[in-house]
């Protein structure tokens, strides 16, 4: 019909790095192969190895496998993905992130808006070993999850989850891709490149949206090494640290706005919910998990202040075409 806009095609980018989730890569791929809405393009990006590289080559079919060519980490790979891309949209899959079936055509329907830039949907953890009874949905965000206070209909955001994400072609090419000073090396579990592309993406851009909904879905596993809490504050240091790298990229209140909120109104109320079921009906849990809150919100906070330290100390911290860019979006 007339005036009716084609459906946009999509290219699905999955990076891995490791053979230890072989498993669980290969039904990530069969998830996307089966969806409802067909993506044009499956590129897998295997992020320095080798071996992992030749088996994909061998076992896989109907999906474009192809090493990093850029820096080892997460960034590198989604930036070697993405160069490969021929369709409008590029979408994001961790390799241990299984997709709804439905999952690419609830990510599409919005992007026959102009303004959107990106979309991104829920994730669901998926327990290795049951969910621990200190780890509640508001820390969701540790294991790479749809935390407790998104919003729970479509709406507009700072940015996306990387687990479950998409954006227009053009606008990651447009501004030079992921920062690769940024993001997750291996099992370094740094992060925040999403954050960053998403404030670069719209900032040069008024009007324009990022959408996040929460009927796109994807089931992240979570191993039970990742359930602990040494990996909790680990992982909360870690994000303290690297929001302290995008704040000095892109300022504190684009940095550090969504996260003042969730101080204030969600932490708070997940301490006295823990407290209230240990007082009033016998629950230890909910002392553990308003035990949990607060270390982690302490860690986080040491991690950016030590963060900030490290991004006064080292003026190079970000690839100089990409401070470039961001000067010019301003």
């Amino acid at each position: 019909m007339p005036g009716v806009a084609e459906p946009p095609t999509v290219s699905v980018v999955i990076c891995s790095y490791t053979m230890d989730r072989w498993d669980l890569l290969i039904k990530v791929i069969g998830s996307v192969q089966e969806q409802t809405y067909s993506a044009q393009q499956i590129v897998v990006v295997v992020d320095h190895n080798p071996d992992l590289y030749k088996r994909l080559i061998a076992a896989v079919r109907d999906a474009t496998i192809v090493e990093n060519s850029g820096p080892r980490g997460l960034s590198g790979a989604r930036n070697t993905g993405v160069g490969l891309a021929r369709s409008e949209i590029v979408a994001f899959l961790d390799d241990d992130a299984e997709a709804a079936p439905d999952w690419l055509e609830h990510l599409t329907a919005f992007y026959d808006d102009p303004d959107v830039l990106a979309v991104g949907g829920r994730v669901e953890p998926v327990w290795e070993a049951g969910r621990p009874g200190y780890f509640g949905e508001e820390l969701d965000w540790i294991v790479g999850c749809t935390h407790r206070g998104l919003p729970r209909i479509a709406s507009e955001v700072r940015n996306v989850i990387g687990a479950n994400m998409s954006f227009r072609r053009d606008v990651l090419l447009q501004v030079g891709g992921f920062n690769v000073a940024l993001g997750r090396k291996g099992s370094v579990p740094l992060g925040c490149e999403e954050t960053e592309i998403c404030i670069r993406s719209t900032v040069g851009a008024p009007g324009s949206r990022v959408v996040y909904e929460p009927a796109a879905v994807v089931r992240h596993f979570v191993p039970a090494t990742r359930g602990t809490l040494k990996y909790m504050v680990a992982r909360s240091w870690s994000e303290g640290i690297s929001k302290a790298q995008v704040s000095q990229l892109v300022g504190h209140k684009r940095a550090l706005g969504p996260e003042r909120r969730y101080v204030r109104r969600v932490l708070p109320r997940a301490v006295f919910s823990g407290l209230g079921d240990w007082v009033l009906k016998g629950r230890r849990e909910g002392l553990g998990r308003a035990g949990a809150v607060v270390a982690v919100l302490a860690f986080t906070a040491a991690g950016y202040v030590r963060g900030r330290q490290i991004a006064h100390a080292d003026a190079g911290l970000s690839a100089p075409p990409l401070r470039a860019q961001w000067r010019e979006a301003q």
